[in-house]
């Protein structure tokens, strides 16, 4: 993905490039910041008195500049109303096509408009987040809780974008009068439910009810730790060019999905025999089948904080411990060890990277598509379920390589081993690791805002037991599968 500085300026208007949000000045002062109170010349309290008069001047010139183009918005429509009234005196069908091309013309420079906005109001989230995560405050709480419940808050007017409701109302009622009418003057207040069939109208509506999602004050108090939707409004124009991610990274995390659960499930129909082969008693089969899901909990873990730093190094992590682990699972039959199938089932357990795979989904797919990449993800796993015993069913070929033996209970191994390998070729030459922005090392703090036991409690609730209740479903779902595993194994 692309550093939000650079997107921020991409998105500009370029005649309104003064009156943006000054993202990259901030984004210094909070590291000029950062580097005055680790050498102890500036203390908390100038720290957030200064970071906050700089952010009223910003939101100021922003307000300011919203108000001046509102405020000629409404000059134009005003002109337009006279012309209007003299056409209903004087109905000219050529003028009234005219005028109404007029009152598209404000309602693509009110989109602009409404653009400006609500990059600013990105803008603006993103540096409060980027300054609580680099000192370990709830700046951004006090911050937007004190100006937005002030009664002269500059604040409303970027997140209640006051006075737009107005002028969309203006330009609404006037298409619609004057839309295909042939002088027959009806009003949207006279019929509410006939919806007014005009394209620029209907891209102001989308935009109007994007932004009050995305400046909504609950929202954003709840998505500043976490930023949900960080996509910047894309112009009608520019609807084409908002391929923001990358195709094949998203089908490699899918198929990386599939795979893992056809691994899981492959084994089923004959772990027990296998087992047996090897010496074990008929209830080992259990703990052969178990060890992946319970194996599943650790690498969740480590996984979810690796997947911070990257996705391109855990997913050759995974394929490569899932390679191993599937020709130790083969390997066993020729050795004549049960310990061998269990460390190879404990380290493909180990190599699962579906945490992975869900970040990815989440951080990297665009929110108009990223409902269909989740149910991508949920499908390939379910096909990979109904895939993998299906699979074994196939396997039913007994014969030797040399000293190595392939057979109904080895194919499995050596299959996903092959599988494993030829996945890791194809991530190698066609996976893009996103584009981060720059890493920030946040600053101990002895006086924040909120308890940093308690940010380390939540952290670890996250990290740890999701997925340990994810790996307590999946074994649940393996004992549906096969009634015979016993349930003292859970």
């Amino acid at each position: 993905m692309v550093a939000f500085g650079k997107k921020l300026k991409d998105r500009q208007i370029e005649e309104w490039r003064g009156y943006y949000i000054n993202y990259k000045l901030m984004k210094k002062k909070v590291k000029r910041y950062a580097q005055q109170i680790k050498e102890g010349t500036l203390d908390r309290r100038h720290v957030l008195k200064d970071f906050s008069m700089m952010l009223d001047n910003q939101i100021e010139t922003i307000v300011l500049f919203l108000l001046e183009q509102q405020g000629l918005l409404a000059s134009r429509i005003a002109n337009l109303g006279k012309r209007h009234d003299a056409l209903q005196q004087q109905p000219d069908f050529s003028q009234i096509s005219e005028l109404r091309e007029a009152y598209r013309q404000v309602g693509r420079d009110l989109l602009k408009l409404l653009f400006f906005v609500e990059i600013n109001a990105i803008g603006l989230r993103k540096i409060l987040k980027k300054f609580d995560k680099r000192f370990g405050y709830r700046f951004t709480d006090y911050y937007v809780k004190t100006r937005a419940n002030h009664p002269y808050s500059q604040l409303q007017q970027v997140f209640k974008h006051v006075g737009v409701g107005a002028v969309v109302g203006a330009i609404s009622r006037n298409l619609h009068e004057l839309q295909d009418r042939q002088g027959s003057y009806l009003s949207i207040y006279d019929q509410p439910s006939l919806p007014l069939q005009d394209p620029v109208v209907d891209s102001i509506k989308a935009a109007v009810d994007r932004l009050t999602h995305s400046t909504n004050f609950l929202s954003f108090l709840g998505q500043h730790a976490l930023i949900l939707q960080e996509e910047f409004p894309i112009p009608v124009e520019e609807q084409a060019d908002d391929q923001i991610y990358h195709f094949n990274s998203l089908l490699l995390n899918l198929a990386n999905t599939f795979l893992y659960m056809v691994n899981t499930y492959i084994i089923v129909p004959t772990a027990d025999d296998y087992s047996i082969s090897l010496g074990a008693a008929a209830t080992v089969c259990g703990v052969v089948i178990g060890a992946m899901a319970v194996a599943q909990v650790f690498s969740s873990v480590y996984f979810s904080a690796w997947s911070n730093r990257s996705y391109f190094k855990p997913l050759i992590f995974s394929s490569i411990v899932l390679f191993a682990g599937n020709t130790l699972y083969a390997l066993a039959y020729d050795l004549g060890s049960i310990w061998v199938l269990l460390i190879g089932r404990l380290l493909c357990g180990l190599g699962s990277a579906r945490a992975v795979n869900r970040r990815y989904i989440s951080d990297c797919v665009p929110l108009r598509i990223r409902m269909q990449a989740s149910a991508g993800f949920v499908s390939a796993s379910a096909l990979g379920m109904a895939c993998g015993p299906a699979l074994a069913g196939l396997l039913q070929i007994d014969f030797k390589i040399y000293k190595l033996t392939f057979n109904q209970d080895t194919l499995p191994g050596w299959v996903m081993a092959v599988a494993w390998l030829l996945y890791l070729v194809w991530l190698c030459i066609s996976f893009i690791e996103p584009v981060r922005e720059d890493e920030e090392v946040p600053v101990e703090s002895t006086g924040g805002m909120s308890p940093k036991w308690l940010v380390d409690l939540v952290n670890i609730y996250c990290l740890v037991f999701f997925p340990i209740l994810e790996a307590f479903n999946e074994a649940l779902d393996l004992i549906k599968f096969d009634p015979g595993i016993p349930t003292l194994l859970l």
